[in-house]
């Protein structure tokens, strides 16, 4: 069971410095920073920082979660499932708009895979406590 809590915890603190880096990363570089999009306008630019503040702000709540004991649980899950939500609206996308630039397939096949880990490691850290408290 400890070598679940600790995987949780590894991934969850490397989500949320993950999605703090991308997130400024698109708050500071705008459109310069998405494939595709360097002359997209001053429309993208804007949706693509904004967004970009969202999801740094989602990294720092993955940052909360790894800090807790134990881990939440429910706050893992639901983390998970707008993680999975972002790569199914990729396929959506592809669906209604046609294939985007290859490193948006790399970022879509994470948002599919990784979730089910999350889902998996999510009752980690409680079960720990549980069979120790």
């Amino acid at each position: 069971m400890a070598a679940r809590v600790k995987t949780l915890r590894a991934l969850s603190w490397a989500m949320g410095i993950a999605a703090v880096a991308i997130g400024l990363l698109h708050v500071l570089g705008g459109n310069a920073v998405i494939p595709g999009a360097q002359n997209a306008g001053a429309t993208i630019d804007s949706l693509g920082r904004f967004f970009g503040a969202i999801f740094a702000g989602y990294g720092l709540v993955w940052i909360w979660v790894a800090r807790q004991t134990p881990v939440p649980a429910t706050a893992v899950r639901v983390l998970a499932g707008v993680f999975l939500l972002g790569g199914l609206s990729r396929l959506l996308s592809i669906a209604a708009a046609g294939w985007p630039q290859g490193f948006q397939l790399v970022l879509m096949a994470l948002e599919l895979a990784l979730p089910p880990v999350y889902f998996w490691l999510a009752d980690a850290d409680r079960a720990t406590y549980a069979d120790h408290g």
